[in-house]
Order: C-alpha cells, then sequence, then structure tokens
C-alpha cells in the first residue's frame, strides 16, 4: 500500500492513514480468521468482516443498516459490535483479528470491540 499525502490532506487525517498503513503490515484476515475492519465518521459507525486472501467482504454493518440506530455514540457502537458479532456467527467464525484502523483504541472503537467481544467473538 502506498499513501500519497497532498497539500489539501488535513495533518489529522494524514497520521491516521499513516497509522492505518504501519497496522496493515502486521494484520491480515483469511477465511478462517477475517479481519474485523472498523470505521468512523462523525455520524456513523461502520464494521466489516474482511477475507484479505480472497479481497471480499464477508459480512457488513454499520448504524445506517440496524434499525433505531442514531448518533455514532459508545451505546450506538457497542450494539453495531454485537451485531458483526450475530452476523459472524452465523457464518461459522468465532475468531477475528481486530483492525482499528489507524484510531484509538478508545471510546467508540473500545465500545465496538468490547460488544464483539460479548457476543462471543474472540481476538
Amino acid at each position: 500500500m502506498r499513501l500519497h499525502i497532498g497539500k489539501h490532506l488535513a495533518t489529522k487525517e494524514a497520521s491516521r492513514l499513516k497509522k492505518k498503513l504501519r497496522i496493515r503490515r502486521r494484520v491480515h484476515g483469511s477465511a478462517e480468521r477475517p479481519r474485523l475492519c472498523v470505521f468512523r465518521s462523525a455520524r456513523h459507525i461502520y464494521a466489516q468482516l474482511i477475507d484479505d486472501t480472497k479481497g471480499a467482504t464477508i459480512a457488513s454493518t454499520s448504524t445506517l443498516q440496524v434499525e433505531g440506530m442514531k448518533g455514532a455514540n459508545k451505546n450506538s457502537a457497542k450494539t453495531i459490535g454485537a451485531e458483526i458479532a450475530k452476523l459472524a456467527k452465523a457464518k461459522n467464525i468465532n475468531s477475528v483479528v481486530f483492525d482499528r484502523n489507524g484510531y484509538l483504541y478508545h471510546g467508540r472503537i473500545q465500545a465496538l470491540a468490547e460488544g464483539a467481544r460479548e457476543a462471543g467473538l474472540e481476538f
């Protein structure tokens, strides 16, 4: 992966992308143990299970897809974590590799991980 930081990219976003590349060098998902990739924006939070050997998304969910979700707070993130764990269990996946995507393991990212762990995913 290469990163081209243009002059219009904010420094905060550029540093997150650099962290993301460092993480992605080590984190790799397979069919037996896919990568749980998390993305957060100001309004929503997204989670995907990715098989990097095929380059395919196995399952995905977000606050846009779950009924009754409003905002991207810690409670929503925990619910999304439980939802992605439920989708993984339906596809006979018990263990994943967690990809925090350059974000700090704090707040909404931590809540999503805890929700997935409580629902039965191992990582």
